[in-house]
């Protein structure tokens, strides 16, 4: 495409006005689309099609716009007057099995509320600054002799053996086992919250479920509300160093004795996005279907993104033997070992917005109302912003560009801990084996479906032990 289809940087995303020019979105007949199975399980090919064609464009069987040319990507995630992320209804199939489930939910648990991801500010500053006082880089930073015993822990359980499936013996335990622990719960339960994970994301992950699937895994979201319930009520009596001991007493603002910042740690002010101005500590604690919500995306993202990530570096791994090579000879290129990793293969691939208004990005109309989603899988395999988008570079000078934890007000909170998670669990592998290689044929197809995330089936490798 030519530049003069995109804007500079600094310009806003364009408003369509009364006199506006409606010109169709870009699509071409016969095309993948990005609901066929096989482009879910490997979005690439169609990414540099879509490329070829504009930064944005129309999927007709879902109604759903895609933007997905960088520039316009990190305009409409800043952009949150035009872009909200308020829910928004993608068709009347899933609204059918959604509604039945969350009938559910509001008969027999809690009904979804509406707090960190799926609101704008300033509503989401609320939910954000809470959140915010547990991912800082000082507490990452303290978690980290934790998250690498369970790394060394975990090697140690298939070392000897010289191989192993990745997913299931490290990908999933490690960032499984962590948020456990920061949960204030037993590690040891990891397969039953990735459970209750898979079951909390189903309608997303697999939006053609059909009902009476939709009817189990609503059983199984229950059963995780429930039990997490049961915990948020234990520590508003008695508060400990966990978690969900501060999203209880977040109300108490910092004069709660429940859980503080890190030594030498300040939090930030919540201020208003306009004004700039303080808000006072919230007088009320969270209700509890607010703290139904923000459990439910503590456990979802504790688990689904983190083991993608480290499921898609050791493919790369294995995939590139040379790069593996290198990396090994110089390991202070991990931490852009690992930007590179979610450039290239991005553990969210995209997230929702609905338009709040008639919008004009690129040269692409998006009606007020519109399903709108910012594939950022697509926007980290721009040309015009990474030279030979689809080849892996451990040296790559501009890896970090990447949008893989988004941008804007809705940034991943967890950004600073899944890069740490992903650079102890490859500084160790790489030390504790000489070689690392694809054990026999991987499954077809490789990721189980979802339509924004990427979860690996299985992954069997084996190494030579380090002497």
């Amino acid at each position: 495409r030519g530049q003069s289809q995109r804007r500079l940087p600094h310009e806003p995303v364009a408003r369509a006005g009364p006199r506006s020019v409606i010109r169709p979105a870009h699509y071409i007949a016969g095309m993948s689309r990005l609901s066929d199975r096989d482009v879910q399980d490997d979005p690439f090919s169609y990414y540099a099609q879509r490329h070829a064609t504009g930064p944005v464009w129309h999927e007709p069987d879902i109604d759903l716009y895609v933007i997905g040319g960088m520039r316009e990507a990190r305009e409409a995630l800043n952009d949150v007057a035009t872009f909200s992320s308020a829910p928004v209804r993608t068709g009347s199939r899933l609204s059918a099995v959604a509604a039945a489930y969350y009938k559910v939910l509001s008969e027999r648990g809690w009904a979804r509320a509406v707090t960190l991801q799926r609101t704008d500010p300033p509503v989401h500053t609320r939910y954000r600054k809470v959140l915010s006082r547990v991912f800082t880089p000082a507490r990452v930073r303290a978690m980290t002799p934790s998250i690498e015993s369970i790394v060394d822990h975990l090697v140690d359980g298939f070392l000897g053996a010289g191989r192993c499936e990745f997913v299931s013996d490290l990908a999933l335990p490690l960032p499984g086992m962590f948020i456990a622990e920061q949960l204030g719960l037993d590690r040891s339960d990891y397969r039953t919250f990735r459970r209750w994970a898979e079951a909390m994301l189903c309608l997303v992950n697999r939006p053609d479920m059909p009902m009476h699937q939709a009817m189990v895994e609503v059983e199984i979201e229950l059963e995780a509300q429930h039990y997490l319930a049961r915990e948020c009520e234990k520590r508003r009596v008695h508060p400990g160093d966990d978690l969900i001991s501060l999203i209880v007493h977040a109300h108490a603002g910092e004069d709660t004795h429940a859980v503080r910042p890190a030594s030498g740690e300040t939090t930030p002010a919540l201020t208003g996005p306009a004004t700039g101005e303080a808000r006072p500590a919230t007088d009320e604690p969270f209700t509890m279907h607010e703290l139904q919500d923000l459990m439910h995306q503590l456990v979802t993202g504790g688990f689904e993104t983190t083991t993608a990530g480290l499921s898609a570096a050791m493919l790369v791994l294995v995939s590139h033997p040379d790069q593996q090579e290198l990396l090994r000879r110089r390991p202070e290129l991990l931490p852009n070992f690992v930007d590179e990793v979610l450039r290239y293969d991005s553990p969210v691939q995209g997230l929702w917005r609905r338009s709040a208004c008639p919008a004009q990005v690129g040269d692409v109309a998006i009606p007020e109302g519109a399903a709108v989603m910012v594939r950022f899988g697509a926007a980290n395999r721009d040309p015009a912003v990474f030279i030979d988008p689809d080849r892996f570079d451990v040296t790559r000078d501009n890896a970090n560009q990447h949008l893989a934890f988004g941008l804007g007000a809705h940034f991943c909170l967890g950004a600073t801990l899944a890069r740490q998670e992903m650079t102890s669990a490859f500084r160790i592998l790489l030390e504790r084996t000489d070689h690392i290689e694809l054990d026999g044929e991987l499954p077809a197809p490789l990721h189980d479906p979802s339509f924004f995330l990427r979860p690996m089936s299985a992954l069997p490798i084996r190494f030579t032990p380090a002497r």
